[in-house]
């Protein structure tokens, strides 16, 4: 599959160090979590912030590096979208075939609903995260490199991407 000239292993290799990042706020909330750290760690350590975070840092990598246009921006948006939600489903599909409670399966933190298997939590990652948050990390997206490319505009010599 092509977008816009760039494969989707490109995409991927582009977006590798915005995963590990995303990875690590996951790793690092289930971990503060378990240590019962106070609350404002667990704001602090928000994979939706990290998400949004990441795919500015996705748009900004895509003006440097010529990447492409705003057809790769909605993709690498999917991409982390799609990401961040299924790590976090991982750990509330962990949370509920081990018995215990981590972060994400906490009241606060799921809907608050008394759903043991947690799949109002599950179904809305499935649906409303990634497509919201596709939808509007797109949006944003665009716009930014819009600006980007209006402010910053970058020489014609073509740069190699790596």
């Amino acid at each position: 599959m092509r977008v816009v000239g760039q494969r989707l292993r490109d995409h991927i290799r582009l977006l590798t160090p915005l995963f590990t990042l995303l990875t690590t706020i996951w790793s690092l909330r289930l971990m503060a979590a378990a240590l019962h750290l106070p609350a404002w760690w667990l704001r602090i350590l928000s994979v939706t912030v990290a998400t949004s975070f990441s795919v500015m840092l996705a748009v900004l990598l895509i003006h440097v590096r010529r990447f492409g246009g705003y057809t790769n921006v909605v993709l690498s948006s999917l991409l982390i979208h799609v990401w961040a939600s299924g790590l976090i489903i991982l750990a509330i599909v962990f949370s509920v075939l081990t018995g215990t409670e981590n972060v994400f399966t906490r009241p606060e933190y799921s809907l608050g609903v008394d759903d043991p298997l947690h799949l109002r939590h599950i179904y809305g990652h499935l649906t409303f995260g990634i497509g919201w948050g596709t939808l509007s990390g797109s949006a944003v997206g665009c716009l930014l490199l819009w600006l980007l490319r209006l402010l910053m505009p970058l020489s014609d010599r073509k740069t190699e991407v790596h």
